[in-house]
């Protein structure tokens, strides 16, 4: 059986990768193939087009891509209607999936195509939940977006996050001392990330620095491109601050950390890590992203929770000043966060949703 998956970034290719691991648990002649990076390639897939670089922030970041992005969806769907896998799965990314999605439907592809992490969990935009539920069968991670699609008598299924199952939460342990403590900082996967955020927490660990002598630090790269970007910031920065590949491992020592508004945020809160969150955009994709989101919290556990738990950041607001005093708040007092984080693990479903999640690809790829 074979099976491909589709993914843009590097979340995208986490969740696919985990999947694949899932399914292959289940039924391990499954092959993969796909369009992704480092993860998808490590957990076996035959990687047909490398993600690098196709994240973009904002709209106008993502003109230039289009042309290249255009000409890869159409040739990978020439590809997958010559020859059908078992099962297409897309996962988010949905400025090139659903385009790759309607093309495979126009060009009468008759295989299914499962869309994991369908787009706009949180935006209620009802145009894109109707694409998705005419060309592929939905899977949700949130209830959320479950009910949005039922209020538009869309069809849609829903296990539960797979986060929940891959993330366990980190033992308790006392706030750290005074004058020292483990930090972290994930400035984000994609390369106007890391050139917008890194600057500002590198400044915010200076400042933390002067209060706390004894800190340490540790930076999270997503991939080689992020890491290349990193050490190039680092270059006359402090020399001391420890590169580490993916957020799991720059978690892991954490007392706090100062983390991009993403799915890392989820992470760290599943690991009851406290967090601080910041996002930064360039000024013209501010007034774009209000049109299309007028919601009180950009992070998923402040969203899950309808709550402020984690500080968010964005914008002006995101000085190293500001980032400063909000992380060394929650080092002097862990407490009230991770009393949040706990709450938040209920509200992404059952212990066993990634193999949930799995075995429901795996009986559409094989038509039961």
């Amino acid at each position: 059986m074979r099976i491909f998956m589709s993914t843009g970034e590097a979340s995208g290719d986490m969740s696919a990768a985990a999947l694949a691991e899932a399914i292959r648990r289940l039924e391990p002649r499954v092959r993969f193939a796909g369009i992704g990076g480092d993860r998808m390639r490590a957990a076996g897939f035959r990687i047909t087009a490398d993600t690098r670089g196709w994240a973009s922030m904002g709209p106008l970041e993502a003109i230039a891509k289009v042309p290249p992005l255009l000409a890869e969806m159409l040739r990978h769907a020439l590809v997958l209607r010559a020859r059908p896998p078992a099962l297409v799965v897309l996962v988010d990314f949905g400025a090139f999936n659903l385009r790759l999605a309607a093309t495979l439907r126009r060009l009468r592809y008759p295989g299914p195509i499962l869309y994991f992490f369908p787009p706009s969990a949180w935006t209620d935009r009802e145009a894109p939940a109707r694409q998705v539920a005419a060309y592929a069968t939905a899977l949700t991670t949130f209830e959320h977006q479950r009910d949005f699609y039922r209020s538009l008598g869309l069809p849609i299924t829903y296990f539960g996050h797979p986060l929940v199952s891959l993330v366990p939460p980190k033992a308790p342990a006392p706030p750290p001392p005074a004058d020292g403590g483990w930090v972290a900082l994930l400035p984000g996967s994609r390369r106007g990330e890391i050139e917008r955020h890194l600057p500002r927490l590198l400044a915010a660990l200076a400042l933390l620095r002067a209060r706390r002598p004894r800190v340490r630090a540790v930076v999270s790269a997503a991939g080689d491109e992020a890491e290349r970007l990193i050490r190039k910031a680092l270059a006359a920065g402090p020399s001391d601050l420890e590169i580490v590949r993916g957020a799991p491992a720059a978690l892991e020592r954490a007392d706090a950390a100062w983390i991009a508004s993403g799915t890392a945020v989820l992470e760290a809160a599943l690991r009851e890590v406290p967090s601080v969150a910041l996002y930064v955009v360039r000024p013209s994709q501010v007034a774009i992203g209000r049109r299309m989101y007028r919601g009180r919290f950009v992070t998923l556990p402040n969203l899950l929770l309808d709550r402020g738990l984690i500080p968010e950041l964005l914008q002006d607001d995101a000085t190293p000043e500001r980032l400063c005093d909000e992380l060394d708040a929650v080092l002097r007092d862990p407490s009230t966060q991770r009393e949040g984080m706990r709450a938040l693990r209920p509200l992404l479903g059952p212990p066993d949703a990634l193999e949930r999640c799995a075995r429901f690809a795996l009986d559409l790829a094989s038509g039961a």
